[in-house]
C-alpha cells in the first residue's frame, strides 16, 4: 500500500510517498515558486528527478508532482497510489481526529481560515486540486492543531471576557500536534514502555518552536497559543511577550496592525535579538565572543528551561524529556545547556558524549543515574500523516 502525504503551501507543493507495509520512504518532492516566472520541481528517490520552468498553479504542480514520482520509478501510475494525506494546519475545535475528506470537511476547513489566512488557504488549496485531479482516491485531512483538542478548558482558555471565546474562538489551539504525537509515540517505544503509562514533555525545536506536556499519551498543555506566535522564541517569532508592549509601540512607531503582526513573526524571535534565525551561525558568533549572539542563544535556553520547569510542576512528575526538530535533533550544544543545572529539579542529568554523538539516530542521552529519560527523537511528521491516513481508511 502506497500512501502520498500531501503539505501544500501558497507557492509550494510537498510530498512524500510512503510504502506502508514496511514503513518505507520511498521518494520526497518539493515544488516551489508556483505562479512565478520560474518554478522548480526536485525528487529524491532511487532515481532523483528535476524540472525547472512555469508552473502557473497548483493543478500543473500536482500534474508534475505525478510526473516526478513516475519518471523516478517510484510508481507506475496514479493508480498506485491509494491515499492522499494532507496536512492541514488549523483544525479549530471541530476536528480532534484525522477525517476523511468530503464536503462538509472542505466547507469546515474553509471556515477555519480566519484562524489560520496564511495556512488553511494553501491547505485546501492542494486537497481540491487532488480531488480534481484523482476523484476516486480517497483523501485524509490531519491536522496541526488535532492533538491538542485534548487540553481540559483551564488550559486553554485565555483570561479575557467569555465572548471573545464564545462568539470568536478566541483560545489556546496549538501546533506541531502531529510531531508532538509521533515523537512521544516513537520515545515510549525506544524506552519499551507503553505510552499510556509515560508522563513526557516533548521539545520540538527549529525554525518554530514548541513545548507540550504530555501526560498518559494526552496533550494536556501546549506553548503555542490560538496561533503559533506564543511559546518560546523561534527563528523569527516573539513567543510570549507582555501584550501591552504592542499597543505602546504601536503609539510610538505609528505601525499598522499589519506592520506589527509582520514584526512579531518575521522579525522578531532570534533574528530580532541578533539579526540571524540560524541556530548553527548563531552559536559559531556566540563562540567567536559576538555579544549578540550569546545574548539570542541564553535567551533561547532560559525560555526552553521555564516550560519544562512549568510543564513538570503541571504534570506532577516527569517520566521522560523529548528533544525533535532540527535544532532539538542536531544541536548537541542547546541540549547540553537547556539540561544544564536541572539535576534537582525536575531531575534531568545528561551523557556529554553520547549527547555530543546524537545526530541521525533515536538516543538516549540521559545518564543511568539521571531517574529522568531525556531521548532525542528524529520527528517525522510525514510519516505520522502517513500512518494516520491509513487508519482513517481502516486498513
Amino acid at each position: 500500500m502506497k500512501i502520498l502525504v500531501i503539505n501544500s503551501g501558497s507557492s509550494s507543493i510537498k510530498y512524500k510517498l510512503f510504502l506502508m507495509e514496511d514503513m518505507k520512504e520511498l521518494a520526497s518532492g518539493l515544488i516551489e515558486r508556483i505562479g512565478e516566472a520560474e518554478g522548480v520541481c526536485r525528487l529524491k528517490a532511487v532515481k532523483p528527478f528535476e524540472y525547472t520552468g512555469k508552473i502557473p498553479d497548483h493543478g500543473r504542480g500536482f500534474e508534475l508532482m505525478i510526473e516526478s514520482l513516475i519518471a523516478s520509478g517510484a510508481i507506475i501510475s496514479l493508480g498506485e497510489v491509494a491515499a492522499f494525506g494532507h496536512r492541514v494546519v488549523h483544525g479549530g475545535e471541530h476536528f480532534s481526529r484525522p477525517v476523511r475528506i468530503d464536503d462538509a470537511v472542505l466547507k469546515a476547513i474553509e471556515a477555519l481560515i480566519p484562524l489560520a489566512p496564511l495556512h488553511n488557504p494553501a491547505n485546501l488549496a492542494g486537497i481540491k486540486t487532488a480531488l480534481a485531479h484523482a476523484p476516486d482516491t480517497p483523501n485524509v485531512a490531519v491536522f496541526d492543531t488535532a492533538f491538542h483538542q485534548s487540553m481540559p478548558p483551564h488550559a486553554y482558555r485565555y483570561a479575557l471576557p467569555r465572548e471573545t471565546y464564545e462568539k470568536y474562538g478566541v483560545r489556546r489551539y496549538g501546533f506541531h500536534g502531529t510531531s508532538h504525537r509521533y515523537i512521544a509515540k516513537e520515545a515510549a517505544k525506544f524506552l519499551g514502555k507503553r505510552l499510556e503509562g509515560l508522563n513526557i514533555i516533548s521539545l520540538h525545536l527549529g525554525n518554530g518552536d514548541s513545548a507540550t506536556a504530555i501526560k498518559k499519551g494526552m496533550s494536556i498543555d501546549t506553548s503555542m497559543g490560538m496561533t503559533p506566535l506564543e511559546g518560546l522564541i523561534m527563528g523569527s517569532r516573539s513567543g510570549d511577550l507582555d501584550p501591552e508592549i504592542v499597543f505602546y509601540l504601536m503609539k510610538k512607531t505609528g505601525k499598522t496592525p499589519a506592520q506589527m503582526d509582520a514584526m512579531l513573526n518575521k522579525e522578531s524571535g532570534l533574528k530580532g535579538i541578533c539579526g540571524d534565525n540560524d541556530m548553527r551561525t548563531i552559536i559559531k558568533r556566540a563562540e567567536a565572543g559576538d555579544e549578540n549572539a550569546q545574548l539570542a542563544l541564553d535567551m533561547f535556553v532560559y525560555r526552553v528551561k521555564k516550560y519544562i520547569g512549568a510543564y513538570a510542576a503541571v504534570l506532577g512528575y516527569v517520566d521522560c524529556v523529548v528533544f525533535a526538530g532540527g535544532i532539538g535533533e542536531h544541536s548537541a550544544y542547546i541540549r547540553e545547556k537547556v539540561c544544564e543545572g536541572m539535576i534537582q529539579i525536575p531531575g534531568i542529568s545528561i551523557d556529554p558524549e553520547v549527547n555530543a554523538g546524537a545526530d541521525e539516530a533515536i538516543t538516549l542521552i540521559s545518564t543511568h543515574e539521571s531517574p529522568i529519560d531525556v531521548v532525542v527523537v528524529p520527528t517525522n511528521e510525514e510519516l505520522e500523516i502517513a500512518v494516520e491516513t491509513r487508519g482513517v481508511l481502516g486498513v
